[in-house]
C-alpha cells in the first residue's frame, strides 16, 4: 500500500456456515487487510465471483494502484452457478482520476516561470503514471535540475543532463543541500517520505512548493504545499508545459557542480574505484552497471545492498527497478527477482545481503524448478551492515545481534542446482561477473566484501537534510 503496487491476493477462507466459529484456518482477512489495501472484500457466493475479481483488477490498477484483497470461502471456491462475466469499470463513490483543476496549473507555471532556482523531486508517479516523456519534455523546457526519490530512479534516465542524483537519507549530496536552496520546489508523483526530508521543521522554508499527485490525501501531509495539482501526472504535466516559457537556469544548475564533484572525490571514487584493501559494494555494483551498459533491472533487497546499489546502478529505461521503499522488508527481494523475470525479457540483477537472503531463501526451490535467470549478486559481509552501522553511530560500537553466523552458500547454490561462483579476491571480479551474465538462466555470485564498510552520505537522523555529512566519525 505504501508502495502503490498493485496487487490482487486470492486468499482461502472456510466456509461460510463455519464463519465466526474459530475454524480451523479461520482469519478474519477482511479485517486485518482493510488498513493496508484499497479494497477488501469476502465472496460468499460462486454467482459474485466474475463481479467481485472484476472489481478488485479495476480498483487495484486504476487510479493511484494498490492492493486488493479478495477472502474466498471454500463454498465460493467449489460451488457451481451459470457463468456471467462481467466488466467493472466504474464504482460508485470511487473516483480514481480527479479532474484537472486549469486554475491550479495556471498557477503553478506562474511559479515556475518566475522561478530563479526551481527543482523538481521526482517520484514514482512517473512510473505509474507513464510519464516519462512528459516529464522530459517539461524539465527541458523549463530547464529544471531533478532529484529522483528511490521508487522514481529510473523515471529519468541516469545520464540525462537534468538529472542530479537520488534523494534521501545515502541519496547524493548536491540534490539534498540544494533542497534547502531553491526557490520553487516541483514535487511530482512523491509522498514527502521522512526519508526525503530529514528534518521536517526546516525542511525547504525557504521555497514555494508546487505538489503533483494523484492522490488528494497526500496534499499536505508531512510538507504545507502553495500549489496543489490534483490529478493524474501524464495529464497534468503537459498542461503545464504549454504554460512554461522557455528558461535557462544554467548559473543555478552550474551551482549542483561543485557539491557533486566534492561527493565523487571523496565518496564515490573510493567506493567504486578502490586500489586496494577488501572488496567493496560499490565497485562490484558499478561493475555489474557497466557490463549491463544501464539495460538491465535492478532488484535488490533491504539493507547497505539497497542503498549502494540504488545509488550506483545506471538506468537507460523506465521500470527498472524494484525495491522496497515505505516498509524496507528484508526477504523482498529473492521473491520478487523471481517475479522481475516473468515481467520482463531484459536481465535481472539481484543484489542482497546475506542478512536479507536468508528470509526467504526457500525461493531457490521456485529458481531450480521454473529455471527463472535471476542473478544473485550477494554482498556478503558477515554483518546486518546497515544496522550494525547505526549502532556504531548511535550506540557506541555496541552490537546486537548483527553479527551473522552464515551456512555455505556453495552447498546451498549446488543443493538447488544453481551455477555458483565465489569472489574473494579484485582482480577475479570481472571474470566471474562476465561468467554470470553470460551463463543461460540463474546464476549465483557470492562477493565476499569488507565487514564494516559504511554506507555514505548520510542525513544522520535528527538533521536537515542539508546537513548531510560525506563522512562518519565511528
Amino acid at each position: 500500500m505504501m508502495d502503490s503496487t498493485p496487487i490482487v491476493v486470492i486468499a482461502g477462507q472456510v466456509g461460510v456456515s463455519s464463519l465466526g466459529t474459530d475454524a480451523f484456518q479461520e482469519v478474519d482477512l477482511v479485517g486485518v487487510a482493510q488498513p493496508i489495501s484499497k479494497w477488501s472484500y469476502q465472496i460468499r457466493r460462486p454467482e459474485d465471483v466474475a463481479w467481485a475479481v472484476s472489481r478488485a483488477f479495476y480498483i487495484a490498477r486504476s487510479g493511484r494502484p494498490g492492493p486488493v484483497v479478495l477472502d474466498f470461502p471454500r463454498n465460493a471456491q467449489t460451488g457451481q452457478c451459470e457463468w456471467c462475466p462481467g466488466k467493472v469499470d466504474r464504482v460508485r463513490s470511487y473516483s480514481p482520476y480527479p479532474k484537472l483543476d486549469m486554475s491550479a496549473v495556471a498557477a503553478a507555471a506562474t511559479l515556475i516561470n518566475s522561478a530563479k532556482k526551481p527543482m523538481a523531486l521526482v517520484g514514482q508517479g512517473i512510473e505509474l503514471g507513464e510519464a516519462q516523456q512528459e516529464l522530459r519534455d517539461f524539465l527541458e523546457k523549463a530547464d529544471i535540475p531533478a532529484g529522483r526519490t528511490l521508487l522514481g530512479l529510473s523515471a529519468l534516465s541516469s545520464d540525462h543532463p537534468l538529472n542530479v542524483g537520488m534523494l534521501g537519507m545515502h541519496g547524493n549530496y548536491a540534490p539534498n543541500v540544494k533542497q534547502q536552496e531553491c526557490d520553487v520546489l516541483i514535487a511530482i508523483g512523491m509522498r514527502f517520505s521522512d526519508r526525503v526530508t530529514g528534518r521536517l521543521d526546516t525542511y525547504a522554508k525557504q521555497a514555494k512548493v508546487i505538489h503533483l499527485d494523484i492522490d488528494p490525501s497526500e496534499i499536505g501531509k508531512n510538507v504545507s504545499v502553495d500549489v496543489p495539482v490534483i490529478a493524474d501526472c501524464k495529464e497534468s504535466l503537459p498542461a503545464i508545459t504549454a504554460l512554461l516559457e522557455k528558461a535557462d537556469h544554467k548559473k543555478w544548475r552550474d551551482s549542483f557542480v561543485p557539491l557533486h564533484t566534492k561527493e565523487t572525490e571523496e565518496v564515490i571514487e573510493p567506493h567504486i574505484h578502490p586500489t586496494d584493501g577488501p572488496l567493496l559494494m560499490g565497485e562490484i555494483i558499478n561493475l555489474v552497471a557497466e557490463k549491463t551498459a544501464g539495460n538491465a533491472v535492478l532488484v535488490n533487497d533491504v539493507g547497505e545492498n539497497q542503498m549502494f546499489s540504488c545509488r550506483y546502478f545506471k538506468y537507460n529505461n523506465s521500470h527498472s527497478v524494484v525495491t522496497s521503499g515505505g516498509l524496507g522488508t528484508m526477504g523482498f527481494g529473492l521473491p520478487a527477482a523471481i517475479g522481475a523475470t516473468f515481467g520482463s525479457d531484459r536481465t535481472v540483477c539481484f543484489f542482497v545481503g546475506d542478512g536479507g537472503l536468508q528470509m526467504s531463501i526457500q525461493e531457490f526451490g521456485t529458481i531450480m524448478e521454473q529455471q527463472t535467470p535471476v542473478k544473485i549478486i550477494l554482498l556478503n559481509n558477515n554483518y546486518l551492515g546497515n544496522v550494525r552501522q547505526w549502532q556504531d553511530l548511535m550506540f557506541g560500537h555496541r552490537h546486537s545481534f548483527t553479527r551473522m553466523l552464515n551456512p555455505h552458500y556453495s552447498e546451498l547454490a549446488k543443493a538447488y542446482n544453481i551455477p555458483y561462483a565465489l569472489v574473494t579476491d579484485r582482480k577475479d571480479l570481472e571474470a566471474k561477473v562476465n561468467t554470470m551474465l553470460s551463463t543461460e538462466g540463474p546464476f549465483f555470485l557470492e562477493c565476499a566484501v569488507k565487514e564494516n564498510e559504511n554506507i555514505l552520505p548520510m542525513v544522520v537522523p535528527g538533521t536537515s537534510v542539508d546537513e548531510m555529512v560525506l563522512h562518519l566519525d565511528i
